[in-house]
């Protein structure tokens, strides 16, 4: 089993910035994908940043140039540093993670950190 906690969500203003932090803990998995989607009221999930199984880094066209994620393997971490933030960013933020396992696979999702972008 696989634990996903987010944190570095809050209030911000327009314009500002915010950094997530994602932290990965159990025992036993590699991690073959992993980033951040995000959620806002009566909207679908959509993908914002991520690592894919592939080895690209992908981001969602609205966030490009302002959002970058990163990680650091050491820790079991990744990040989401969002720039220039924007009212329409405001949203839940998820981490995900797809593992790997000596036997298996399998999928994780973190509880989620809010994010609102409000003057």
């Amino acid at each position: 089993q696989v634990q996903l906690v987010e944190s570095g969500g809050g209030l911000v203003q327009p314009g500002g910035s915010l950094r997530l932090s994602c932290v990965a803990s159990g025992s036993g998995f590699s991690i073959l994908a992993w980033g951040w989607y995000r959620q806002a009221p009566g909207e679908q999930r959509e993908l914002v940043a991520a690592f894919s199984r592939a080895g690209t880094t992908d981001y969602a066209d609205s966030v490009k140039g302002r959002f970058t994620i990163s990680r650091d393997s050491a820790k079991s971490t990744v990040y989401l540093s969002m720039n220039s933030l924007k009212p329409e960013d405001t949203a839940l933020y998820y981490c995900y993670a797809d593992v790997q396992y000596l036997i298996g696979a399998a999928s994780y999702w973190g509880q989620g950190t809010q994010v609102t972008v409000s003057s």
